[in-house]
């Protein structure tokens, strides 16, 4: 079954339940900070609010089309009402279009459906590399200096949201919500045994990247 995962900025009153249609299924994510971004497995689209507690929704949609693990990504922003300087702003720091609020998962759907949603479920092969390393997510395969790096699920996942994310501090909390670890609660030091287990695989494999411990922050993947 194909997924299409969707980033939403503020609470749905009626929810954040995936949705199955056909041969795909809808999955909700929500975005508090951009910091909290969840590594995106499949096609994605992200639904933003004008108006955001912490941040401006103008700024996180200039942001998302700056990162490039996210260029691909399609962006509505949802505006608190018709005012077409708001649509004239939206559109110029990113969005591909606007929809008026408050948002919910029914109106989020029907855009989707309304749209060629089969074509936003392809599949596509990705293949990020940062230096001599590469991370093929369809293969699910690291390699360093072209030979494979032996990883499971986790680590693997966690090595490719910090390729797409160099030289940022990511705190545990951050990277358990990144890994889409967040239903069910999870002791944050499970984080610090997945680096472990990362940390050693890479340097089985003969890695000289630095996954480096920030004192009372988190961990960092420096860029080399």
């Amino acid at each position: 079954m194909r997924q299409i995962d969707l980033i939403v900025s503020g609470e749905l009153a009626d929810g954040m339940q995936p949705y199955s249609h056909g041969d795909f299924i809808i999955t909700f994510h929500r975005l508090n900070r951009l910091s909290d971004l969840p590594l995106l497995d499949n096609a994605g689209w992200a639904f933003i609010e004008w108006a955001m507690p912490d941040s401006s929704g103008l700024e996180i949609c200039r942001r998302l089309r700056c990162d490039p693990a996210l260029a691909k990504i399609r962006i509505t922003m949802i505006l608190n009402e018709d005012d077409q300087d708001a649509r004239r702003r939206a559109l110029s720091a990113g969005a591909d279009d606007y929809m008026l609020g408050p948002a919910t998962r029914r109106g989020i759907l029907d855009r989707i459906l309304s749209n060629r949603v089969h074509d936003l479920a392809v599949p596509q092969r990705k293949i990020t590399t940062l230096g001599e390393l590469s991370i093929d997510q369809a293969a699910f395969q690291a390699r360093w200096q072209g030979k494979p790096i032996r990883l499971m699920p986790n680590e693997f996942r966690l090595l490719r949201y910090f390729v797409e994310h160099p030289s940022r501090v990511f705190t545990r909390q951050q990277l358990i919500l990144a890994l889409g670890k967040q239903e069910q609660p999870m002791d944050e030091r499970t984080v610090d045994v997945w680096v472990g287990r990362l940390r050693r695989a890479l340097r089985a494999a003969g890695v000289s990247y630095d996954l480096r411990t920030v004192r009372s922050l988190g961990y960092v993947f420096d860029e080399p």
